[in-house]
């Protein structure tokens, strides 16, 4: 929900953290009320494709007291989003630093406000490293003499937030969980379009003091509650058994053996989950129009982003993978499993796209298609449709359209034809073709996608990667001469 807080004349803003996830979430809104925005990045490419026509990209540091000179030179408010977490093990000391450099230069340019996102918890000896330097930041920049706005919050919910992929992650993986004592923390989560909107708004405060805001969704609960309210959006059944003895820093050395891409920030984030992270103040429900959305709305909102995300997606980006050696079961997008394959082909996009147009029914599959019946044949044999029902047209396909145990979900002719499973299987799946003109010739991008559901639909998925391996490489090959053999599209 956003803020219905009057917008106020455009501002000159200046954000940092663009590239990370509450920053990258937060430019577009502050693009959309129209103010003038530069982004301070490292690496400016990253920002690439990604800003509105108005918004300048500064490349520059935003530990370098220069740079932040440069950056704030002629701003009105200036967001600060930059956190040391995962670039060292001193971060406290490194966002200590930072803190003090951008207060600096923030007060010798002029700059009307500071906003910041820390985190939630009581300011006392119990506060693990992690909540105490989000606190410490917090209060150097206020010590600046500025007139500051700090929000904190709990665990933020939405897609890309490593919180919630963390959590997402343990509950597909582990259908029995060990449960260790702080799972029962309480903590009150907040959806990331909320936290956006408070951002957002802070811009648009009548002048004043440094201010605190504690920011939450209506539901305290516990971290397990979280898992708990995944696993039921997603159908899967969890068995979490509560073990008093199991430690933060033992939990940090499982969260390494189950889920090792998140055990450098894990391992810190989870020392902090003895502190209880929960709203104690209604003073941001007070100044602020915004009304922050429940739990279970903010899980099923993250899940459609992840979708809506995923529907506007371009495999042909995974071309470049094709150079590495390839891995078993493919490569990793979020929750899915991609198999993404290429082929030039010295033909036009038309000519190209009419092949893949005709895959499927009585034209067959262009290769294996005695796999594909034995796969239709048992997918009848649990209730699914198989690969008897054929299609429409030999030919042409619209949105819609049924094809064998398929349907057509996106046909943009001649670019891009998006296939949704509907076979019986513990995941959801899609099979995707982008024709891509380059040089006279065009790549045909082929792009298998899976979204497996829980520990069956991983196994699932290996277990038929060798199959995938002959069908969709074959498959390709075939489309590919198909392209050349073919007469122009009529």
């Amino acid at each position: 929900m956003l803020s219905l807080t009057p917008v106020s004349p455009p501002m000159h803003i200046l954000l940092t953290g663009a590239t990370g996830y509450v920053g990258g979430m937060l430019l577009p809104e502050l693009e959309r009320r129209g103010h003038q925005v530069r982004c301070l990045a490292r690496r400016p490419d990253k920002l690439a494709g990604r800003i509105g026509p108005r918004t300048e990209v500064m490349a520059g540091d935003a530990t370098e007291p220069a740079d932040l000179a440069r950056a704030c030179a002629g701003v009105d408010v200036a967001y600060w989003m930059v956190h040391s977490m995962e670039s060292g093990v001193d971060f406290e000391r490194a966002d200590r630093l930072a803190a003090e450099r951008f207060a600096a230069a923030a007060r010798d340019a002029g700059v009307r406000r500071i906003v910041y996102l820390g985190g939630l918890g009581d300011d006392d000896d119990r506060l693990s490293a992690h909540l105490r330097s989000r606190h410490e930041v917090g209060a150097i920049l206020r010590a600046g003499g500025l007139d500051v706005v700090e929000f904190r919050a709990s665990i933020v919910i939405g897609a890309g937030s490593f919180s919630f992929d963390l959590v997402r992650t343990l509950v597909e993986r582990l259908p029995v969980m060990i449960c260790p004592a702080w799972l029962a923390t309480p903590t009150q989560p907040i959806a990331i379009g909320d936290v956006v909107a408070y951002l957002a708004a802070a811009a648009d405060l009548p002048p004043g003091g440094p201010r605190i805001f504690e920011i939450g969704g209506p539901d305290r609960v516990s971290y397990g509650a979280i898992m708990r309210e995944y696993a039921r959006q997603r159908g899967l059944v969890r068995l979490m058994i509560p073990v008093p003895v199991l430690t933060p820093r033992l939990s940090s050395l499982w969260l390494q053996l189950v889920a090792p891409k998140y055990s450098k920030v894990g391992r810190k984030l989870i020392d902090g989950l003895k502190n209880p992270t929960v709203v104690r103040s209604d003073a941001a429900l007070r100044e602020f129009a915004v009304r922050p959305r429940n739990l279970a709305t903010a899980v099923r909102d993250a899940v459609a982003t992840e979708d809506t995300d995923f529907a506007g997606k371009r495999w042909a980006d995974f071309a470049d993978l094709e150079d590495l050696p390839r891995r078993y079961g493919g490569a990793a997008e979020g929750t899915r499993l991609v198999d993404h394959r290429h082929a030039v082909v010295a033909v036009t996009p038309e000519r190209a796209f009419a092949a893949i147009e005709r895959i499927g029914g009585a034209n067959g599959w262009y290769a294996c298609d005695w796999l594909w019946q034995l796969r239709g044949w048992l997918d009848r044999l649990i209730g699914g449709p198989g690969m008897s029902r054929g299609r429409r047209d030999p030919d042409r396909l619209v949105v819609g359209d049924v094809l064998d145990c398929w349907r057509v979900e996106t046909c943009d002719r001649p670019r891009r034809l998006r296939l949704a499973a509907e076979m019986k299987m513990p995941g959801r799946g899609w099979l995707e073709f982008e024709v891509v003109p380059r040089d006279g010739d065009v790549t045909i991008h082929q792009t298998a996608v899976f979204d497996p559901r829980g520990l069956g639909g991983l196994a699932y998925w290996y277990a038929i990667w060798p199959l995938h391996e002959i069908v969709f490489r074959r498959m390709l090959a075939g489309i590919a001469r198909a392209a050349v053999r073919a007469t122009a599209p009529r």
